[in-house]
């Protein structure tokens, strides 16, 4: 089976080059995907017309066109579609809802990383945890400035202050170092369980039966 692959931006894209292989087993064997990522969400357009330049990279603006083209072509199996929630309706008809599946991250991607506590202090061992005392798995309270908050000098106040690119580069370094010590099972946010869920439905397996104790994993004990 083959996947395409869609995200928001490339922090988006760089978390599920880790995720995939641990999802539904090593690429290729039988499974194989392909990772696109996109600057920025905007919406679907009225009419599902894309109207807006598509060098400009804005998923949900050409995502009526790229569906459109995705039915045409041979080989592809399915599309998955990843982007914070943000209160989005993000339900396009395009003939194409067969071969779609769309995955929300509540509130926004961040939540998958404080779904796994353990990860997280793995890849952060000063990480200051008690700042996630109060949170509740999957609760729209700003996700991204909560994260910051224990793993950021300065917090999320630090990252506000210095402004952008930093939140963009702060959040492709949790991916980064993050991202590949998650552990898909142990995952306690429901919109993590429904990516997981959802992509091993299409790819027909239940859970990859590979070692998956390589780099980047935590050791068992």
């Amino acid at each position: 089976m083959h996947i395409e692959i869609l995200t928001e931006d490339s922090s988006g894209r760089r978390l599920l080059e880790h995720l995939m292989p641990k999802l539904i087993g090593p690429f290729g064997e039988p499974h194989s995907w392909r990772l696109h990522a996109y600057r920025g969400v905007g919406r679907i357009p009225p009419g599902l017309t894309a109207s807006s330049d598509p060098f400009r990279r804005i998923l949900l603006d050409q995502l009526p066109r790229l569906l459109r083209g995705y039915i045409k072509t041979p080989n592809i199996d399915a599309v998955v579609v990843v982007l914070d929630a943000d209160a989005r309706d993000c339900s396009a008809s395009c003939g194409a809802e067969r071969l779609t599946l769309f995955r929300l991250a509540i509130e926004e991607m961040e939540a998958w990383y404080l779904g796994d506590r353990a990860a997280l202090q793995a890849a952060y061992p000063k990480a200051r945890m008690q700042a996630l005392d109060n949170y509740q798995q999957d609760a729209v309270c700003g996700t991204w400035e909560l994260l910051a908050e224990a793993v950021y000098p300065g917090g999320a106040r630090a990252v506000r202050q210095t402004g952008w690119p930093l939140p963009g580069q702060i959040k492709h370094e949790w991916a980064g170092r993050i991202g590949p010590l998650l552990d898909p099972e142990a995952n306690l946010s429901p919109s993590f369980g429904k990516l997981r869920d959802g992509i091993r439905r299409r790819a027909g397996v239940s859970r990859p039966q590979h070692d998956q104790t390589g780099p980047g994993r935590r050791p068992c004990g």
